[in-house]
């Protein structure tokens, strides 16, 4: 690795903030969300960091990417030096947010987009005391209507005044690869707790086709209802971003019918949050946007 001592001049914060970016969510695509950037632009930038470097600062690794040892020994400068900047500015300018923010974050999705989101914004933040409730979404619009939280994002069958509309999912009857609880009778369910829609809509399509079935498994979470249809033990209903490998969907051909979508929304308190809320509330709208 070169000696940063001469390059340091050229070595701009905003190639840290991308190289970080890539970090922290272990994809280019990834950081390019994160970055609000095209992934282009974020490859271009990452380049450009390795040619002042001398070395790869990432090695490639089955869809993503991990840090090479060069990337190892720049990591810990690159988030100081960010912290530091952040940190300054917001003294300096008297900018700087402050204060708590309460967000829910459905389980789902509380390890990709929006994760990534919250941890930019608390480093760009570091003021702001970040509360977050990562859930089963269902609960989400009680708690701000009751001041629970400030600001949450969850999935709703329709839209409502005072939601923007973030992304759209398609609903889909899904069964274990490996399996074949889809061709048993009883058909075997596996569905979430009372508290979500998602399980009315499954069990509201069932009784329609008339077909025979009986709920085996029930979870709160989707992540518990995934893990019982990857173990053969059900079918259940999730939605398209959560399918793998070891999933396969099931339609009309095994006798199914379609599910109605789901649409992730982002909601604020009545009382609109205040700043702390809304500057999240837009970090979160850009990086949606970014990634159409």
């Amino acid at each position: 690795m070169k000696s940063m001592g001469e390059d340091m001049g050229t070595l701009d914060s905003d190639l840290l903030r991308t190289f970080l970016a890539v970090v922290d969510a272990g994809s280019v695509t990834g950081g390019a969300v994160t970055a609000l950037r095209s992934q282009s632009a974020v490859s271009v930038q990452i380049k450009k960091l390795e040619g002042l470097v001398g070395q790869p600062v990432f090695e490639r690794h089955g869809r993503g990417v991990v840090l090479s040892p060069a990337g190892e020994a720049l990591e810990p400068a690159a988030r100081k030096i960010v912290r530091e900047l952040d940190s300054t500015l917001a003294d300096v300018s008297g900018s700087g947010l402050e204060g708590t923010l309460r967000i829910g974050i459905p389980d789902d999705h509380s390890r990709g987009t929006l994760s990534r989101i919250v941890a930019e914004f608390s480093r760009h933040h570091p003021k702001v005391e970040l509360v977050v409730q990562c859930a089963l979404s269902a609960g989400f619009p009680r708690a701000l209507a009751t001041g629970g939280l400030d600001l949450a994002v969850h999935e709703v069958e329709d839209l409502e005044p005072g939601m923007d509309l973030l992304r759209e999912y398609d609903m889909l009857w899904v069964a274990s690869r490996g399996h074949d609880a889809q061709l048993r009778d009883p058909l075997p369910v596996a569905v979430f707790d009372r508290a979500c829609w998602w399980r009315e809509i499954a069990l509201k399509a069932l009784r329609a086709s008339g077909r025979p079935f009986r709920v085996v498994y029930t979870s709160e979470s989707v992540p518990g209802v995934a893990a019982a249809i990857r173990a053969g033990i059900a079918v259940g209903v999730l939605n398209a971003s959560a399918l793998t490998d070891d999933l396969v969907a099931l339609g009309a051909r095994e006798g199914f019918g379609p599910i109605p979508s789901s649409k992730l929304v982002l909601q604020s308190a009545r009382n609109g949050g205040g700043p702390v809320s809304q500057a999240m509330a837009s970090a979160i709208r850009r990086a949606f946007m970014a990634a159409r």
